[in-house]
């Protein structure tokens, strides 16, 4: 009689959405480095690149913010959000 080893099978984890400020602070860091100038045009074009994902998803992660405040505001009565202008802050 033959003993057959268990196998553990992990289940796969789904693709981690990107941290809205890790993806900003990613960002900025490339807009810096892009600023310097000491990059190749091949660096600066991949850097390019992953900063438009970046910005991209970025505005995706505010656009499903601000959906989420709207469905809020609704369920709480409030039919209108109103804008918010810094200088009176």
């Amino acid at each position: 009689m033959m003993i057959q080893p268990k196998i553990q099978v992990m289940a796969k984890k789904p693709p981690e959405k990107p941290d809205f400020e890790k993806s900003l602070k990613e960002l900025e860091t490339l807009v810096e480095k892009m600023e310097q100038g000491d990059l190749s045009l091949e660096e600066s074009l991949g850097h390019f690149e992953r900063g438009v994902q970046l910005s991209r998803a970025c505005q995706q992660a505010l656009k499903t913010a601000e959906q989420k405040v709207e469905i809020l505001m609704k369920k709480s009565g409030q039919e209108e959000i109103t804008s918010f202008d810094s200088e009176d802050a």
